[in-house]
């Protein structure tokens, strides 16, 4: 192999280590099966999403995922294999838009890491399920604010059956 071969490899490796470090989520899937409008359709959704999406070598994957500490995960590194890497501002976001597409189509999610924790294909799709940071900041507003209502009107009614 030549030198250049072997600087372009650990190029490469670093490109997705740096990738893995700059991410607050990894999502990896098998693509095999979908179409390319489904691809260009789910990566446009991605980019939307803020998410960091490429296909990745299997070696270079292992090295990296090693390399930042990540272990246990080379049962994962078979096949054909493309990494979803999620912004910090929404870690669950590659989750939310896989997990979407992988039901309509025959993408396979092979596993996630969200924050340091690894997570199956199940888990994965569980993460999805949790509303957006936005959304689950109304809903909580909304909560406290339910108990100070009740009472508002409450209060309300009592006043109008004095006045009566």
């Amino acid at each position: 192999m030549s030198k250049n071969n072997i600087e372009q490899r650990k190029a490469y490796v670093a490109d997705v280590t740096q990738d893995i470090n700059n991410s607050a989520s990894i999502v990896l899937v098998d693509y095999r099966g979908i179409t390319v409008a489904q691809d260009t359709a789910m990566r446009k959704a991605l980019r939307e999403a803020g998410v960091k999406y490429r296909v990745v070598k299997n070696s270079a994957l292992s090295r990296a995922f090693e390399a930042t500490g990540n272990t246990g995960y080379d049962d994962q590194f078979v096949g054909p294999t493309a990494a979803a890497f999620g912004p910090a501002d929404d870690p669950v976001a590659p989750c939310r838009v896989l997990s979407e597409y992988a039901d309509k189509t025959s993408l396979n999610i092979k596993c996630g890491v969200v924050e340091g924790k690894k997570f199956d294909a199940a888990g994965v799709k569980a993460l999805a399920s949790i509303p957006e940071k936005p959304v689950l900041l109304a809903q909580l507003l909304g909560l406290l604010q339910s108990p100070m209502r009740s009472l508002a009107v409450a209060i309300s009614e009592i006043a109008k059956k004095k006045s009566a």
